[in-house]
C-alpha cells in the first residue's frame, strides 16, 4: 500500500504543474479556431507560470527507468506547429542570442510556432506518461520533465517571451479577438 501523504509524485508543485502542462496542451489542442491575439493572450499568460512550475520540480531518483516512456509523434508535433505557423504567418520568425551556442555573440533566427511546439511535446508527453498512474510512470514523467525543463523547454519560454510581448504590444496586432482565454488573466 502507498503512503500517499509521503508521496512526492502527487504533491502540490507535482499537481500543480500537470495543471498546468495540460492546460497548455488542451488550449493548443483546441486552438485551430482560435485568433493570433487570443493565441498570444494564452502563451503570454501561460508560458511564464509553465517556467515557475518548472523550476520548482523536486529531483526525483526513478526506480525504473524503463518506465520512460515518449507518446507525441512527429506528426503530432507537424500539426501543432503548422496550425501555429499558420497562424503567426510573417509574424512566427525572430531573432535572439543562444546562451548555449557555441558563439554566443551572434543572433540565431527562430520560429515562435517551432519552439511552442516543441513545448507542447515535451508537455504533452510528461502528461500522457503521468496519467498512467503508476509510481514508475509518474517518477519518470517528473524526473524527465525537470531534465527537459533544465536543457530544452525552459531555454524555448525564455527565448520566446520577447518575441510574444512585442506582438501583443504591438499597435498593428489584428484586434479581432480580444477574449481572453480560459479566464487567464
Amino acid at each position: 500500500m502507498t503512503d500517499y501523504k509521503n508521496d512526492i509524485t502527487i504533491s502540490k508543485t507535482i499537481l500543480e504543474m500537470v495543471t498546468v502542462a495540460n492546460e497548455y496542451c488542451h488550449y493548443l489542442d483546441t486552438s485551430e479556431k482560435k485568433s493570433k491575439k487570443g493565441v498570444l493572450d494564452f502563451v503570454n499568460r501561460i508560458c511564464p507560470l509553465l517556467y515557475l512550475k518548472g523550476s520548482l520540480l523536486p529531483d526525483i531518483e526513478v526506480e525504473d527507468p524503463d518506465a520512460n516512456e515518449r507518446f507525441v509523434t512527429a506528426e503530432n508535433w507537424e500539426t501543432v506547429f503548422t496550425l501555429l505557423r499558420d497562424k503567426f504567418v510573417k509574424d512566427d520568425e525572430f531573432w535572439f542570442i543562444d546562451p548555449q551556442h557555441v558563439n554566443e555573440d551572434e543572433p540565431l533566427k527562430a520560429s515562435l510556432a517551432e519552439n511552442l511546439a516543441d513545448l507542447y511535446q515535451d508537455m504533452k508527453d510528461f502528461i500522457l506518461l503521468y496519467q498512467k498512474n503508476t509510481y514508475a510512470a509518474r517518477q519518470n514523467a517528473i524526473a524527465e520533465c525537470k531534465r527537459l525543463f533544465e536543457s530544452h523547454w525552459g531555454y524555448r519560454i525564455a527565448n520566446i517571451m520577447p518575441k510574444v510581448h512585442h506582438l501583443l504590444y504591438d499597435k498593428d496586432l489584428d484586434e479581432t479577438d480580444l477574449d481572453a482565454p480560459f479566464g487567464l488573466i
